[in-house]
């Protein structure tokens, strides 16, 4: 797949200084990328290498993959995927839909780290619940720790059921994962789809992507309060029940 191609006229331009710059990376991982084919090569005008807002719009992609815990691997079978002359919009929106809805990065740590992070040494059978209840992921001899951990370990101290949990744990992340289905769905076509059919400003562009980030936090905020409701008439459901009997 090429995917060089010429500038436009009047088309803002980096240095690959300037384009670390605006993509928060270093020179040297800006050249490391390019190197290994993630990024097309620049335009050059004499000495001087330039870099557009479309290179800007696929640093800015790899990242977000990164904060997904891609590997370079899997991020340059996913570009591969993405089409040549795909628009910085069209790369804007493909970042949007993969921004983690998640806090920071996802780590990849040694098991010593782990019990750091935990604050205690963890047991083989510890760590075994952990992964049941869909709190670490295990490679090898590295874990990554997942946003339910600091709330897992919280858990797995109470004096209940350890199948008990899990089997929460199983259904919870089923519902969530066919939530997250709908929900994405919804996303992709009521909201993105009707603003990548029209023309925008790069104003237009940022203060829809600032649109994007608040509706991910309100989103978390009733998928809340929607499970407190419907534990709540199920328990009034449950009250009702009784004073009939």
């Amino acid at each position: 797949m090429s995917l060089e191609r010429e500038s436009d006229p009047g088309e803002e331009l980096y240095t690959v200084d300037e384009l670390a710059a605006v993509t928060g990376m270093t020179v040297r991982t800006t050249r490391y990328y390019a190197g290994l084919g993630l990024l097309p090569p620049p335009s050059r005008r004499g000495r001087m290498a330039y870099y557009t807002q479309g290179h800007r719009g696929r640093l800015e992609l790899i990242r977000a993959l990164q904060d997904h815990g891609f590997t370079l691997s899997a991020i340059e079978k996913y570009l591969v995927r993405v089409p040549a002359d795909a628009s910085v919009e069209d790369l804007a929106l493909a970042r949007a839909m993969l921004t983690s809805w998640g806090a920071g990065k996802r780590e990849s740590m040694t098991r010593r780290q782990l019990e750091m992070r935990a604050r205690r040494k963890l047991s083989d059978d510890e760590i075994q619940r952990l992964v049941n209840i869909y709190a670490i992921n295990i490679d090898g001899e590295r874990y990554e720790p997942l946003p339910a951990f600091d709330v897992a370990l919280k858990l797995i101290e109470l004096d209940i059921p350890v199948d008990s949990m899990e089997e929460a744990a199983v259904a919870i992340n089923e519902h969530m994962d066919a939530l997250a289905d709908e929900l994405t769905h919804i996303l992709r076509t009521k909201v993105l789809a009707p603003f990548r059919g029209q023309e925008h400003s790069e104003a237009d562009k940022a203060a829809f992507e600032q649109t994007m980030s608040r509706l991910r936090q309100l989103t978390l905020e009733a998928v809340v309060t929607g499970f407190q409701r419907a534990a709540n008439e199920v328990i009034s459901r449950s009250l009702a029940g009784s004073s009939r009997d």
